[in-house]
Formats: structure tokens, sequence, C-alpha cells
């Protein structure tokens, strides 16, 4: 019950017109960042943070979780017009929406899968707000050891699990931990890595690294694969309250149900997130749909758009399970969403729910209005998207890149910290050209401090015993944990590939 009255108290404070104007302005702004090709909400949140100290921490998050939301549901836009996944979570729902788009039937695919976002994302959502408080509640009784555990958990499936590669997974992983271990040793007080530039004693700001892995190296990479020419876009038909037809909703709340049941777990856990729930999600209604219907896979089936829709938008909500409680980001948005919390301040874990109760309750909320605010924008305004996504490219790049530097050198008025914006966003550009995934690198940067802590704090406890370590039965079961999520993630990712 006290938790039902807080999310009561998150919903006065997020329906306060401040607030709600904050929440149309990130869904809106996820929304269109998730359109464009090769813009997703990692890119957006980078982008904004330097942009909103001047807000109080509620308006920020608020924004920062709207863009989150609406970032994942416009990428079906691109893929079922364009054929081009703006996210990569939406690469599935290219599959059979750009086949629908084809045969005329765009303004259905689209219908589904706006109104599948929001029921799964509903139904996610209220997943997340009974399941947050009991993790937090587990949490607030861990020790160090057992943090440190998490750690490594969080560590070795994000370093193995994203990307194509483990060996690039984890060699982006201990990239990041090394650009943590950058600045000024808490414990002894000397520098570290700083190479004699008094600007880095303070260590190199996640916000640079941000921005410069998201906004710049995106920015170089997709601008060094511009297509020529006029993009090519298919048109939609007119009369949007006429798209779903009875026979396509019988055949989409199903998989709208099924997609949620599967992405939300899935997306609780390091082990792909959305990317991997879309793929179980599209083998899932495949595997389920009659002999009939089965044929019309891979030509344009309505249930391969709906289910895997559905499990993106679940598996967002999933992410945000071990944010909020653990302080684990498990995708390279949650990533950058804790960078938003650390910059206010504010450390994500299980202090939160008691240090923050009203933020993360006014967060929650802000869910519930973002996903209706999404399915009631997305619905009427697609003819206004289909136009956004012919804005020339070389336009849209140079501003993503102007707006990263001028938000970079705002941080500190230093030049050194644009010198270092240029520089990562290079090594953001050369990973992409060469397939290593920069999830990791940020989530070795934010943790990777973190973990040294716990690990120096426990042993210190122990005066240097390695097996303090696993003495928990939490720490222990975590390092087993390691052993299932890697076995298991290799497994989901060759099932993907065999989906693909």
């Amino acid at each position: 019950m006290d938790n039902f009255s807080a999310l009561l108290e998150g919903f006065a404070t997020v329906l306060h017109p401040v607030y709600l104007l904050w929440a149309l302005f990130g869904v809106f702004i996820g929304t269109a960042v998730g359109v464009l090709p090769g813009i997703g909400p990692a890119m957006a949140i980078a982008l904004l943070l330097p942009l909103t100290y001047t807000l109080e921490p509620t308006a920020a998050i608020i924004a920062f979780a709207g863009i989150y939301y609406g970032g994942m549901y416009g990428g079906s836009t691109t893929s079922i017009l364009l054929n081009t996944p703006g996210e990569s979570a939406s690469i599935v729902t290219a599959i059979e929406g750009n086949k629908m788009a084809r045969a005329g039937r765009g303004a259905a695919a689209l219908a589904t899968a706006a109104i599948g976002s929001f029921v799964a994302g509903t139904i996610a959502t209220v997943a997340l707000t009974f399941l947050a408080p009991v993790i937090a509640d587990v949490a607030v009784q861990l020790g160090d050891p057992d943090y440190f555990a998490l750690m490594v958990v969080a560590f070795i499936t994000v370093g193995a699990l994203i990307g194509s590669s483990v060996p690039r997974g984890l060699a982006s992983l201990a990239l990041g931990l090394f650009l943590g271990l950058v600045g000024t040793d808490t414990l002894t007080g000397q520098q570290r890595f700083t190479f004699g530039v008094p600007n880095l004693a303070d260590g190199i700001d996640v916000v640079v690294v941000a921005v410069g892995l998201f906004a710049v190296g995106e920015a170089l990479y997709v601008g060094s694969r511009m297509r020529h020419g006029p993009i090519k876009v298919i048109p939609i038909e007119k009369g949007w309250r006429s798209w779903m037809k009875p026979d396509d909703w019988r055949r989409s709340w199903k998989p709208w149900l099924r997609g949620a049941a599967i992405g939300f777990p899935v997306g609780t856990i390091p082990a792909g997130g959305a990317d991997v729930a879309t793929f179980l999600s599209y083998a899932t209604e495949k595997r389920l749909a009659g002999k009939e219907r089965r044929k019309q896979f891979g030509k344009g089936a309505i249930e391969g758009v709906a289910g895997p829709e559905a499990a993106n938008n679940a598996a967002s909500a999933g992410v945000l399970v071990p944010l909020l409680t653990l302080g684990l980001p498990t995708t390279a948005t949650a990533a950058i969403i804790v960078v938003a919390f650390q910059s206010y301040g504010i450390q994500p874990g299980p202090q939160l729910m008691l240090n923050e109760s009203a933020l993360v309750w006014a967060l929650i909320a802000s869910l519930y209005i973002g996903n209706l605010m999404l399915v009631v924008l997305n619905l009427p305004l697609v003819g206004m998207w289909v136009k956004v996504l012919r804005i020339p490219r070389h336009y849209l790049y140079a501003g993503i890149l102007m707006f990263g530097a001028l938000g970079s050198y705002a941080l500190n008025f230093s030049p050194i910290d644009v010198l270092l914006l240029v520089l990562i966003g290079a090594a953001g550009f050369f990973m992409r050209r060469y397939g290593y995934p920069v999830a990791p690198l940020v989530v070795g940067m934010i943790l990777g401090p973190m973990a040294e802590d716990r690990l120096r704090r426990s042993l210190a406890i122990s005066q240097g015993d390695l097996s303090y370590l696993v003495a928990s039965p939490f720490a222990a079961s975590a390092y087993v944990a390691i052993i299932v999520l890697v076995v298991v993630g290799i497994w989901l990712k060759r099932r993907e590939r065999a989906q693909a």
C-alpha cells in the first residue's frame, strides 16, 4: 500500500503542467531521433546532457525517460517505411513491416507497432512498479563483496553478449575500465594515467565520453556511409483511423501480450536487452502461427511486426529494473541514463528508492504518461515523421557535431574537453568501423571505479583474503549466474542469427 501511495504521489508530481511539458518534449524528441536512421536514444540523451544542467533533476530525468521510450518506438517508422532501422532493436520489424509497406499496408504496420508498444510498455511498467521495490529491499542488505560480484556479472555479460564478437566486446570493456581509472586515486591521492596533464587529475568527464562515442562517433560513421541522392520513402495511405481492420486486431492482440511477456524478463537480465527479445518474439510468433499464416512470414505478416515491437518496448522497461535498483546499466542507453543521474549527484542503486523516493516514483509515473503520449502522438503525426526522414543528412550531422562540441566545452569551459571529445569521437568511429561495440566501454567506465572501490574495501575488511569475495551465498550465486548467463546469452545470439 505504501508503494501504491508513493506511485500516486508520483502521478501528482508528473501531472504538474511543467513536468507534463517535459514528458511531452522527451517523447517527441525521442520519437524524432528514433525515426532518423543511425540516431538512437543514447545519442539524443548524450547530446542533451550538457544542455540540461540548468534543469532540476526531476524535470531532466522525466525528459530523458521520454526520450528513451520514444526512441524505442521511433525506430519502427524507419524500419517499415525505409527498411532502415533507426535502432538496432527495430531490425526485426523491418523484416515484415517493410514488406507490408511495399504491399500498400504500411499504415496497418505502423498502427500495430504503435498500439503494441503502448500495450506492452504499459504492462511492463506495471511489472516495474511492483518488482523494483522488492529488489531494492533485497539489495539494501547486500555487502561490498556482493556488489562487486554483481558488477563482475555486468562486466562479463555486457562485454561478452553485446556485439557480434566476444573478444571485441571484452576489449571495448577493458578500454572503458582504463578510462575510468584516469585521475586521482581516492585512497592514496596519487595521480594515475594523467600523463602530466593537470586537467585530467579529476578524471575524464563521463559526459564527454558519452557525447564523443554516441554523438560524434556515430555522426562520423553514418556520414562516411551516407547515401547520395534523395531517400525513397514508401508513402502511406490516408485516414489513420481506419488503418487497423478487424482481422488485423484479431491477429495482433495475442502477439502484443506474448511480446510483453517475452520482452520484460529478457530486459531485466544483461543478456542483450531489446535486441534479443525482438528476435525471440519473432521466432515465437512464427512457430505459433498456423500453416497458412506461417507462409506469410517473410512476405508481410502483421504478427511479425506486432510481437517484436511489443517485446521491444517491454524490454526497455525491463532494463530499468537493474538500473534503478542495483545501479547496473545493461544497455548503451541505460549507461547514459546513469550518467544523467550522476550529473545531478544521484547514484542509482538500492539506496535510490530510499534517498530519492519522490524522484523514482515520479519517473515511474512518467513512464505511464509517456506511453499514453506516444500512442496519441504517433498515430496522427506519422505523416510528419515521414517528412522528417527527408531531412538532408549533411545538415543533420553537422548540427549534431556542433551541439556536441558546444555542450562539451560548456561543461568546464576547457579546450581540453573539446580535444578529448574529438579523440573519443574518432575512437568511436573506428570502433564502429571495425565492429567493436561501444556500450561495454561506457559501462566499464561508469562501473569500473565503483567496482574498484568495492573490491578494495572488501580486501581491507578481510585483510587480503580473496575467499571473502565468495564467502556470502549471494556472491557465490552471482558467479554461478555469470556462467549461466554467458551460456544462455551465446545460445540466444545463435538463435538470433538463425532467425535473421
